[in-house]
């Protein structure tokens, strides 16, 4: 699943705690830092900080250990692959703002021009939409399970 940059500044805040508490020193930090900021997919952000315990007070961060399905007595490949609720939504809002913004335009031009334009914003939410729906089907990089 691709990283938010929420997630990207968790990281860098475990990240930052563990230098301060003398975890790593300035060289592990920065590189750790460099590779959270540049980190395209949430398991390269778990990676960076597997060897450190969590900071006090924080909740748990996602990863294959906080799996909910494995509470449940199943192995993680019994069940199909889901996509956190709270993430899919958020994509879907935004999705939707542009959708709704494009279409305004859409509009406008169409008001100006005195006649119905092709309703060109089709293409772009055709193809970002056709993205979600497949994140959501095969959110992971080896495809389908």
């Amino acid at each position: 699943m691709r990283a938010s940059d929420a997630e990207r500044d968790r990281t860098v805040d475990h990240l930052t705690v563990a230098f301060v508490e003398g975890r790593l020193d300035l060289e592990e930090y920065d590189r750790r830092v460099g590779l959270a900021l540049s980190s395209v997919l949430v398991g390269e952000l778990w990676s960076l900080t597997t060897d450190l315990p969590r900071p006090e007070g924080s909740r748990p961060e996602p990863g294959p250990a906080s799996d909910p399905r494995r509470e449940h007595g199943s192995a993680a490949g019994d069940l199909a692959p889901t996509v956190p609720v709270r993430e899919w939504g958020d994509e879907w809002r935004w999705w939707a703002g542009v959708a709704a913004v494009l279409t305004a335009v859409w509009a406008v031009v169409s008001l100006t021009a005195g006649e119905l334009v092709p309703y060109w914003p089709l293409v772009p939410l055709g193809v970002w939409g056709a993205v979600l729906v497949a994140a959501t089907i095969w959110p992971g990089e080896d495809g389908p399970r």
